[in-house]
């Protein structure tokens, strides 16, 4: 090693391993976001099954199947992350990514007969797409520990946020896989019979029905297979290291990364927290709890999966053009605004630009809302999606996990953010298998329009409501130390 290496460590080696931890938050927002361009065909594709009746509900509970997954892979993080370390979690979450690929591409593999639907394929399918989940799961809670335990302080919160850029990029990725895979075929042309009943046009392009959905599920096997191989030259976390009692192998990382003398330190601050007890979960009361849990909660409750799984379907409807097309645009519109609050965090504060980011979300939900009950222009609903996706992309997206790390005092942070965490997933999994169902309600003389309207004027309603909540009860934690939280909520609690 040369001497500057020994004085400062090589950003070099840190950004290279970085670079393959967000890699596991690309594939965390692929494999999320894949659905989109996919369902409609995996609908059409099952609506031909002889043994049972493909409704919105199964449809809704397949749509977001793998968020089953994502609520497992969350709750046991902690456990795998502690008993095997952050590297062999990064690498069990690769495989699976890799596994739920392959299986979701052919779900007949060696158990049913190919482009036969049934309901037995159907389950092996949701298995296949569960195990994706449970990668997904194993990646939001690993990747961003792993950054930031290898992170100089001075560089961890950037970091970090790059990770969940890294989502938002994995979905604009799959948006413009899904469109190239598309081509020259359209979706499937999906016609409605009876109140719940469904039926597949004679004019729909049978290649979508057979094999798109397939094409977009398997293309994610490409970037798991290559997440698993290079997880395997990156070096284990130092804090594991040092907690585990490996304090050679932590210092010869923290060297690489941070130079000699600054390794020695960072080492013996690592080995000084090891050491620090753990409280009850409400030690400190059970609003801290509360408040973390609830920002998940709302973090979900707003309605964006159900935008983001179901783009191009929402945008078909509205009868502007290609609805691929627009779905790429809004993938690029969200990585715009994601890079918003990566580089104004800091400067404005979490606080309003959740409050703001809120109050545009509602603004764009209402706007969507109001182009089904009235004659607008197409182009006002496109235009009122784009205004709530973005909106959430510079509020809640990021910032609620920039919140979740910070608001929860040191020595129950570990327990609070596994509930908060699976909280997360649970509502990601209720809005998304709701939304179909919701969505296709009709009443009276606006038929289907009905569903339209109060699936986004709900969302909106609850986008008010979460303005309200961070207003009044959520602290500010700009400028405050992790120690300065703790005082907080002791202050609070008498």
């Amino acid at each position: 090693m040369n001497q500057t290496n020994q004085t400062t460590g090589s950003r070099a080696y840190l950004f290279g391993i970085v670079l393959v931890a967000v890699l596991g938050g690309l594939l965390f927002g692929y494999d999320t976001a894949v659905i989109s361009g996919a369902e409609k065909g995996l609908q059409a594709f099952f609506l031909g099954a002889k043994d049972f009746v493909y409704t919105d509900t199964i449809h809704g509970i397949t749509s977001s199947s793998a968020l089953l997954g994502c609520i497992i892979g969350a709750a046991i993080s902690g456990f795998i992350a502690t008993r095997w370390g952050r590297k062999i979690a990064l690498f069990i979450a690769g495989i699976f990514f890799f596994i739920s690929a392959l299986g979701s591409y052919y779900p007949e593999f060696m158990i049913h007969e190919y482009g036969q639907p049934c309901f037995n394929l159907l389950i092996t399918f949701n298995i296949y797409r569960i195990l994706g989940g449970f990668g997904v799961g194993l990646a939001s809670a690993i990747c961003p520990m792993y950054i930031a335990e290898v992170a100089p302080s001075n560089l961890r919160g950037t970091l970090v946020s790059w990770n969940q850029f890294a989502i938002i990029f994995g979905q604009l990725v799959v948006y413009f896989v899904n469109f190239l895979i598309l081509g020259e075929h359209t979706q499937p042309i999906i016609e409605k019979i009876g109140e719940t009943v469904y039926q597949v046009s004679s004019a729909s392009d049978e290649w979508t029905i057979q094999n798109g959905w397939r094409y977009m599920f398997g293309s994610e096997g490409y970037v798991a297979g290559l997440f698993t191989l290079l997880v395997c030259f990156v070096p284990e976390s130092p804090r594991y290291l040092a907690m585990s009692g490996r304090d050679q192998q932590a210092l010869r990382v923290l060297t690489k990364i941070n130079g000699t003398t600054k390794a020695r330190e960072i080492l013996m601050d690592i080995k000084n927290t090891v050491s620090v007890r753990s409280e009850r979960l409400f030690s400190f009361g059970i609003m801290v709890v509360f408040i973390g849990v609830m920002l998940s909660v709302f973090q979900q409750a707003v309605g964006i999966n159900a935008v983001l799984y179901y783009a191009p379907r929402i945008f078909e409807s509205m009868n502007m053009g290609n609805p691929m097309v627009q779905t790429v645009i809004m993938g690029i519109v969200n990585i715009a605004f994601t890079l918003v609050a990566v580089f104004t965090v800091e400067k404005l504060g979490r606080k309003p630009l959740l409050i703001w980011g809120s109050i545009g979300m509602a603004i764009g939900a209402l706007g969507v809302a109001l182009s089904n009950v009235t004659t607008l222009p197409a182009i006002f609903p496109v235009v009122s999606i784009m205004i709530y996706s973005a909106s959430f992309m510079f509020s809640w997206g990021p910032i609620c996990w920039v919140l979740i790390s910070e608001i929860f005092p040191n020595t129950i942070r570990s327990q609070a953010t596994a509930i908060a965490v699976a909280f997360q997933w649970i509502f990601n999994f209720i809005v998304s298998s709701t939304f179909v169902p919701i969505y296709n309600m009709s009443a009276g003389d606006m038929g289907d329009r009905f569903g339209h309207f109060f699936a986004y004027a709900m969302y909106g309603a609850i986008c008010i409501i979460a303005a309200w909540f961070v207003a009044k009860l959520v602290p500010e934690t700009k400028g405050k130390t992790l120690e300065d939280m703790t005082a907080l909520w002791k202050s609070r609690r008498k």
